[in-house]
């Protein structure tokens, strides 16, 4: 009995072990691959930059404007949703003034930045990831290779760049129409004073709360461009594995997105 004890508490320990080891294995593969496309601007910056910059801004238009549709009704469906919610609460408890800050903490702070990541990872995250899967099955890395070009600094450092630059445009836009366009759409549910709204609405915002948007876009741009493009990148031998990697990178990028998202807001609202 004792000897059964004792191979299951082995066991249990080689399995936790090597679920570390994988985990830090994966973090510092991350970590590399982040380093070596920052890196590769300034040294391979002469080679083939046009070209670079080109697909940067293809991965923007893809990531950024393509995305405005759904972007455009998320935001003006929440946006509605959450001025008709709190201003019919805040009337019953009396608290109407405080109905501008709930908007500012809910979309700005929260949903607005955290809605936008989502849409783009299920957007372009699984095409970037699907993406380079295939091209490694094609053999287009090889023949980049053969060419004397960095398939780092030609394939991860523009989607990088492009997905967080369209993140934070996106996530401006998102707050952008969530406030005014759900306003205007709630009045016609729930008549409010329009210019009082707006003042302190104004008012309510800080510059610490823009700041922290633009932060948070920055970060989850970064990891959805990231991770998407790590698990892009470990297609090895057929297309069976194409969608098995797209989906391992959209289930990451998410946990990724609301770990920091959590981090974040504890690091500056407590």
């Amino acid at each position: 009995m004792e000897g059964i004890l004792s191979n299951g508490k082995f066991a249990a320990a080689d399995t936790v072990g090597r679920w570390v080891h994988d985990k830090w294995r994966y973090y510092l593969d991350l970590s590399t691959l982040l380093y070596l496309a920052f890196k590769e601007i300034f040294t391979e910056r002469r080679k083939g930059f046009s070209l670079v910059w080109e697909i940067t801004l293809r991965q923007i238009y893809f990531t950024g404007v393509e995305a405005l549709k759904v972007i455009t009704l998320v935001s003006l469906a929440l946006g509605t949703v959450v001025i008709v919610e709190s201003a019919s609460q805040m009337r019953l408890l009396g608290g109407t003034q405080f109905l501008s800050t709930i908007l500012v903490v809910v979309i700005l702070r929260e949903l607005g930045p955290l809605l936008t990541a989502f849409i783009v990872i299920g957007r372009s995250g699984t095409a970037i990831a699907a993406e380079l899967g295939n091209m490694i099955i094609a053999h287009e890395l090889e023949a980049i290779r053969a060419m004397g070009i960095n398939p780092v600094y030609f394939i991860v450092t523009p989607r990088i760049i492009g997905v967080s630059i369209a993140v934070v445009c996106l996530t401006l836009y998102f707050n952008a129409v969530a406030f005014v366009g759900g306003f205007l759409v709630s009045e016609f549910i729930l008549p409010t004073d329009s210019p009082v709204f707006l003042k302190e609405l104004i008012v309510s915002i800080t510059i610490t709360d823009l700041v922290f948007g633009i932060l948070k876009s920055v970060i989850f741009g970064l990891l959805i461009a990231l991770i998407c493009t790590y698990h892009g990148l470990t297609v090895r031998y057929s297309s069976i594995e194409v969608p098995q990697v797209a989906t391992r990178g959209v289930v990451s990028a998410i946990l990724a997105i609301i770990v920091f998202n959590v981090l974040l807001t504890l690091l500056f609202y407590l």
